[in-house]
């Protein structure tokens, strides 16, 4: 059965659009909304490119829900994906879509999670603290930032010489070799 997913995010969109790309063949799975807080978002472009709708709303209608919940409703959205989301998932979104919202992290949780802590803000903390690995967390999303169940989590070392810059590309090749996967197993499972 066809599974459709909303995919939210804030930024350039590289992950949605890997994401996208993966499912774009797939019986199984389809991307049919692209929902953003930010109206010039690069995320944007990407899915006009793609050519797959774009929502893009307010902080307050996030933390209302209830007409994004009517739109994601109305076109039958069975998972929500959070690919480079700042803003805070609300309750009313959670309890909509209990394990049915997937998150990607890109540290290896439980360190450098919390509110702050994305982008390079986690790279220059995992190499200020002298880390020797990092990696990707995918999870559910649930009330606590980064708290959710673990889905899957890949490792990447960390060199001495190791810069923000980097260890933003090991990430980012991680992402994009794990994230469309993960999620796609995660409803192979979600669907038993």
């Amino acid at each position: 059965m066809l599974k459709k997913l909303a995919i939210f995010a804030s930024g350039s969109g590289s992950n949605a659009e890997n994401i996208c790309n993966y499912f774009a063949e797939s019986s199984n799975v389809e991307v049919v909304l692209i929902c953003t807080n930010k109206q010039d978002a690069l995320i944007v472009k990407r899915a006009k490119k793609l050519n797959i709708p774009v929502l893009v709303f307010t902080k307050y209608e996030l933390n209302n829900f209830i007409d994004l919940h009517k739109k994601l409703q109305s076109i039958g959205v069975d998972v929500v994906i959070l690919a480079g989301f700042l803003l805070k998932v609300p309750s009313k979104m959670i309890d909509s879509y209990p394990n049915r919202i997937i998150n990607i992290h890109p540290s290896l949780l439980p360190k450098y999670g919390g509110k702050g802590m994305y982008g390079n803000n986690i790279h220059k903390a995992v190499i200020e603290n002298k880390e020797t690995e990092s990696g990707i967390s995918i999870h559910f999303v649930n009330q606590n930032y980064d708290e959710g169940e673990l889905i899957l989590q890949e490792r990447c070392a960390i060199s001495s010489n190791e810069s923000v810059e980097t260890l933003t590309q090991k990430i980012r090749e991680l992402e994009y070799a794990y994230f469309p996967s993960a999620i796609e197993k995660t409803i192979k499972e979600l669907s038993n």
